[in-house]
């Protein structure tokens, strides 16, 4: 899928905060927020950009 990722949770920002919520009241975000990938999506990606990042996936998948 696709889609607008933030490092932390909403929740967790500190706006939401300021509502009362606090870390362990969306256990699956918190979660997730530290599992995905986010690669680099723009108009001005280069092919050089994209050598780089899959260079880096392949670097990391054999560890």
């Amino acid at each position: 899928g696709c889609g607008v990722y933030y490092p932390k949770p909403l929740h967790l920002h500190e706006h939401f905060r300021k509502m009362g919520y606090k870390e362990g009241d969306f256990p699956v975000s918190e979660k997730l927020s530290k599992e995905v990938l986010s690669l680099p999506v723009n108009p001005f990606v280069t092919e050089k950009d994209v050598e780089f990042v899959i260079g880096k996936i392949k670097e990391f998948s054999k560890k």
